[in-house]
């Protein structure tokens, strides 16, 4: 296993998770919800360099939506469109991109199995989704040995 911080990225329409894992790739935690639209891209940078003043930024883990079947559609191009503007602006950071079927389903799942409600549950269901995507990133990653997902080009 690689030792160096992982970043977790839930990219949504309005919001955007962000997680974050320890340095030896074990754990994955909720760092914060990004609002999406002007100075999201900015503000990302900023966590990246913040965590990097910790310990060494190995990679950011972008999820990306594909359909139960495995397919790409509308949400999945706006994803690597993201996706490639993000590595842009983080370069020389790599920004990767893991499938993220039901991490949001899952995340709502268990936020409301907590008693989580309303208000209180949007406000961090993108963060926790974002937590489930760089945990399973972290888990294939120890599994196979093998850095999950495929890697971002920038534009």
């Amino acid at each position: 296993m690689r030792h160096g911080i992982r970043i977790g990225i839930d990219p949504g329409d309005a919001r955007i998770g962000v997680a974050r894992s320890d340095p030896s790739g074990f754990l994955a935690t909720p760092v914060e919800t990004v609002r999406r639209g002007k100075g999201d891209l900015a503000r990302i940078a900023r966590i990246l360099r913040d965590e990097a003043e910790e310990s060494t930024v190995l990679e950011v883990v972008v999820g990306l939506p594909r359909s139960l079947a495995g397919g790409e559609g509308p949400a999945a191009a706006k994803v690597r469109v993201f996706a490639a503007g993000l590595a842009a602006r983080v370069a020389p950071v790599p920004v990767r991109l893991v499938d993220e079927r039901m991490t949001t389903v899952s995340a709502e799942a268990m936020l409301r199995d907590q008693g989580r409600k309303g208000g209180k549950r949007r406000a961090v269901v993108d963060q926790a989704a974002a937590v489930l995507i760089l945990q399973h990133a972290l888990d294939t990653e120890r599994a196979t040995g093998a850095a999950p997902g495929e890697i971002v080009e920038e534009t």
